[in-house]
């Protein structure tokens, strides 16, 4: 099942470590069989407020996302970017090809049910 890592980073101002981790990263997340889905697109806001920039890795399974993270050629650039750019990075399990929002709805359907 693919897992993602999406980053919500906010707006910074231009620096020589960003663009030398800009330039690294695709070779940390590579040999995990990452690659980017989202990168330096524009993004249009529908609802409520998400300024910045959105970045996405897409990776074959969270397992691979983990190890790319936790990796040593991942850590070692991470700062150049934590450094000089604020935001939010999440990791989440994609779902299996052809899902169907079923069994949430009946959870969800079972947990708002009256008591008979």
């Amino acid at each position: 099942m693919p897992a993602y890592v999406i980053a919500h980073l906010q707006e910074a101002a231009p620096h020589p470590e960003i663009a030398h981790y800009i330039e690294r990263l695709p070779t940390t997340f590579e040999p995990y069989g990452g690659r980017y889905l989202v990168h330096a697109t524009q993004h249009e806001v529908k609802e409520g407020d998400w300024p910045g920039h959105v970045v996405m890795i897409g990776f074959p399974g969270i397992a691979e996302a983990r190890a790319w993270w936790d990796s040593p050629a991942y850590r070692e650039i991470a700062p150049l970017r934590s450094r000089h750019i604020e935001g939010d990075i999440i990791m989440v399990d994609g779902v299996p090809e052809n899902y169907t929002p079923t069994a949430a709805a009946g959870a969800i359907r079972e947990a708002t049910a009256l008591p008979a």
